[in-house]
């Protein structure tokens, strides 16, 4: 699910600290008690027992300060809700998968009917010829070639099983309050029942690798009234603008002392907010001024110790205007088309981004998302004008996947990251007071291609992001009531005749008429073309009333 963005939104920053030996060793130790004391205190949650009644008995039994136990409490709670969302998630995708299944086996058993019946009039006629199996395929124009398989049915019916199993299972584990986790991830888990395939040498490897990845991290919650944002982990300025972090140890580590301080610490990205939120709690209570909730987290990977930095920002004015126009975006699974409009919703700039994540990295994916992201966001600052997108959702489109025959389509689609892509916009905007808008996309594609494209001389997605800034400007796309034009995409149009407006209808209800008549006709178009020596695009035309 997307997240919300208020007045007030939460921003992580992340730097990898230099630690010396000595202070590496003691954060592996406190990480490591404090990973137990997580896994025990979803042991009892699971029980069934209020977490925060446990909180005296656990400061006793791991020798933890009240804080520490607050701190692993929050995280706790926070990954039973997270999986409690999620849950509600996968229930959806499962029936829309489930649903699509269904589908394509209804057609499947329909053509297969049509193939027996066919077959049995053909062998039965009093006239009949030999028909090889060959000819009867071309006869019955099967749907596709992948269908012509006879074991296609069965796997369809075999997977729609193995669906309603897992559906049950899930549904039955909501109803019950039973919530999955494992500490480690279920990949590391696994990877002991096959040693040698994974890599390991013996099962004792495997344990070190496992024991290690289940306390890997140090959470440290932030609290507004505490000094500097934090009583677990209290930072301070130093005098060449560095940070320096004293970090409270638990009892049960007070062998290695009360402190351990990690000295020169430098973000990239976001020390000046850090410095501003310290300064912040440092004037707490003068002039009414209050502080800041500073939290930090500390990750172990393969390089070392990562720190990462969370404090709340106060959302900058808006430098965005209302009635001069906006900026569109269509989002597609390999580039953003954004067309900016005057205020009357005629076009005055398009511009395509090319933003392809098939086959890269998640941090590669990041980094091209946050370049474009970049350009657009100043794009708006520059003209004032808010920014709108679609609100999406690719869930049930993904769940078809399975069943289309376009691979290179299906593809691009499962990489497509248009969460973060969206969530990349807000957050960004968000920091140079940019306003985005969310609208429904329902037929913004449909219509910018009969309307705009050949009007406005713009591309099939640039007419669409047309349309979804059009939207929000609050104007109604009536259907062009003269034969249409419209593109085809590749530089040739088809001709469509288009409906007459009842107007007792919405208006959507004449798109949705074209929008079921328009494939049918571009395949024909291009079929027609493909089969033309000359390769010249002449018009298809076709009425849809």
């Amino acid at each position: 699910m997307l997240q919300k963005i208020s007045n007030e939104q939460t921003f992580s920053f992340r730097t990898r600290p230099l630690l010396d030996p000595c202070t590496d060793h003691v954060l592996s130790l406190f990480a490591g008690l404090m990973g137990t004391v997580e896994r025990s205190l979803f042991a009892e949650f699971s029980k069934g027992k209020p977490i925060q009644s446990l909180k005296s008995t656990y400061l006793k039994r791991f020798s933890i300060t009240a804080r520490q136990f607050n701190a692993v409490r929050v995280e706790v709670e926070g990954k039973v809700s997270s999986i409690k969302e999620l849950q509600k998630v996968r229930l959806e995708a499962l029936d829309l998968r489930i649903a699509s299944l269904e589908a394509s086996i209804q057609k499947l058993e329909k053509k297969q009917s049509i193939v027996v019946r066919s077959s049995l009039i053909l062998k039965n006629s009093p006239r009949a010829v030999p028909v090889s199996s060959t000819k009867l395929n071309k006869i019955l124009r099967p749907i596709s070639k992948k269908q012509k398989s006879p074991c296609v049915l069965h796997q369809k019916k075999r997977s729609l099983s193995r669906l309603r199993s897992r559906r049950v299972s899930l549904d039955r584990d909501m109803q019950n309050g039973h919530v999955p986790l494992c500490f480690g991830s279920k990949k590391l888990f696994h990877r002991q029942f096959d040693l040698a395939t994974n890599g390991h040498s013996n099962h004792e490897e495997w344990k070190e690798k496992w024991t290690t990845a289940r306390s890997s991290h140090l959470f440290f919650l932030g609290s507004k009234d505490e000094t500097s944002g934090n009583q677990s982990a209290t930072a301070s300025i130093q005098d060449n603008g560095r940070l320096s972090l004293r970090i409270r140890l638990p009892d049960a580590l007070s062998e290695f002392g009360k402190y351990i301080v990690i000295k020169d610490i430098y973000f990239s990205y976001g020390h000046d907010q850090i410095i501003a939120g310290l300064l912040r709690c440092f004037a707490r209570g003068v002039d009414g001024e209050c502080g800041v909730a500073i939290s930090y987290r500390l990750v172990r990977d393969k390089k070392g110790w990562q720190l990462f930095v969370s404090l709340p920002t106060q959302k900058p004015s808006i430098v965005t205007k209302n009635g001069i126009g906006v900026i569109g975006i269509d989002i597609n699974a390999d580039h953003l088309a954004v067309t900016e409009t005057d205020r009357s919703g005629n076009p005055i700039l398009n511009r395509r981004f090319d933003l392809s994540t098939y086959g890269k990295t998640k941090n590669q994916t990041k980094a091209l998302i946050g370049d474009v992201v970049k350009e657009i966001v100043e794009w708006s600052v520059g003209t004032q004008k808010p920014i709108v997108v679609e609100k999406l959702s690719f869930e049930k489109k993904k769940c078809e996947l399975r069943e289309t025959g376009n691979s290179r389509y299906s593809r691009m689609l499962s990489s497509f990251a248009y969460k973060a892509i969206i969530l990349g916009i807000k957050f960004r905007a968000f920091r140079f007071g940019v306003e985005v808008q969310e609208v429904n996309p329902a037929f913004t594609s449909i219509i910018g291609r009969v309307k705009f494209s050949k009007r406005y001389g713009l591309s099939v997605h640039g007419s669409a992001a047309l349309c979804v800034g059009r939207r929000f400007l609050g104007i109604s796309e009536k259907v062009p009531r003269h034969q249409a034009e419209i593109a085809d995409g590749k530089g040739g149009h088809v001709t469509l005749l288009l409906p007459v407006r009842n107007r007792g209808e919405h208006v959507w209800t004449s798109w949705r008429r074209i929008l079921k008549k328009l494939p049918a006709v571009l395949v024909a178009h291009f079929q027609a073309t493909k089969k033309r020596s000359s390769g010249r695009s002449n018009p298809t035309c076709c009425d849809t009333g």
